[in-house]
């Protein structure tokens, strides 16, 4: 009991006396310091008393599906710093493949007595995906918000960044270069945000286009890479791809082929995360709106917390496309237009 009244105390910056008061239960403490106390017990794992077990911690769950895509590190900054300005603990809770389950991280949240979740991402967005654990979340009464585009029938609010206009932004963007096959690079079939891209590219080439140039992948460097090789095996020039990481796979695949990019093959991605100035070529990608997404999903949550009703629909933000190196005119259109191309393609 000593040991635990101590590190409390060190924590918070606080006598173990005052400690002592707000676990015994006891007044002449303000409320804010009451409250560290007890948020301090959560995240250095100790049970609250019996008598204070009732009440949430300030403490947010930060699930998030991995940490190597710098899309996901990037969004955990911005809602970590907004939840503190609100007086709230993250607790980030990342999956590793063989390690805990989102639905185990629930249940850990659970009995922390957390005051919320924000899923950056996750099974939500997958159809054939177990999602009890987010029915238990709203039988609960915890308030939730998801970012990433949800399957139907799970009632939480959502922000999102609008994938079908990051997809009709790319596709057109390439069709301007003169590129005629254009092949996509997206995630699993049961991949909700996925879907929306299929059908923007399908609404924007006017037609869906042929399997062979649709290629499905894990979203991961190795992934894009062989699905971008599939697309080039179709005689795709340009590459759109779900994610950063999967246009830099793009990217490799073109280059184990002798192939340049872009005088060869474009690639475009999605995100804008960090370090895709520095790649080389600097890459071509649709911009998310992270700071503006990640501050919306905490308001979101701190309403809910708050006791507010808050509408149970998406938010959608807007893309930016952001041209770099990584893409060019196709090249049997730099032929035509080149000094001496229309004699080429007359006398073709």
């Amino acid at each position: 009991m000593t040991r635990r009244l101590a590190q409390v105390a060190k924590k918070v910056g606080v006598s173990e006396a005052t400690v002592s008061r707000v676990l015994n239960g006891k007044p002449g403490v303000s409320e804010a310091t009451r409250q560290s106390v007890l948020t301090a017990l959560d995240v250095l794992g100790y049970e609250r008393p019996t008598q204070l077990r009732g009440e949430r911690a300030r403490l947010v769950g930060l699930v998030l599906p991995e940490l190597q895509n710098p899309i996901f590190p990037a969004f955990a900054e911005v809602i970590g710093g907004a939840l503190a300005q609100q007086g709230l603990t993250p607790v980030l809770c990342t999956q590793t493949k063989g390690g805990v389950s989102e639905a185990d991280y629930v249940e850990l949240l659970l009995q922390q007595q957390v005051s919320g979740v924000i899923f950056a991402g996750g099974l939500f967005a997958q159809a054939d995906a177990p999602h009890e654990h987010y029915r238990l979340l709203a039988q609960r009464r915890i308030p939730v918000v998801l970012m990433n585009a949800a399957i139907e029938g799970l009632d939480f609010p959502s922000v999102a960044c609008d994938d079908a206009v990051a997809t009709e932004q790319s596709w057109r963007h390439l069709v301007s270069l003169g590129h005629e096959r254009i092949g996509l690079v997206l995630g699993p079939s049961d991949h909700i945000p996925s879907r929306r891209r299929l059908r923007a590219a399908a609404e924007a080439a006017g037609g869906f286009p042929a399997d062979a140039l649709v290629q499905r992948s894990m979203f991961s460097l190795e992934g894009g890479q062989a699905a971008a090789s599939r697309l080039l095996d179709a005689g795709a020039t340009g590459i759109v791809c779900a994610s950063d990481p999967l246009a830099l796979g793009a990217v490799r695949a073109a280059r184990r082929r002798g192939l340049r990019v872009p005088e060869d093959v474009s690639v475009v991605g999605y995100d804008d995360s960090a370090f895709m100035t520095c790649t080389e070529p600097p890459l071509t990608t649709v911009r998310q709106p992270i700071e503006a997404m990640g501050r919306a999903a905490v308001e979101l949550l701190a309403h809910q917390i708050q006791g507010s009703d808050v509408p149970h629909s998406e938010l959608l933000f807007e893309p930016e496309l952001v041209v770099r190196a990584s893409t060019a005119q196709a090249a049997g259109l730099r032929a035509a237009t080149a000094p001496g191309g229309a004699d080429l393609v007359a006398g073709a």
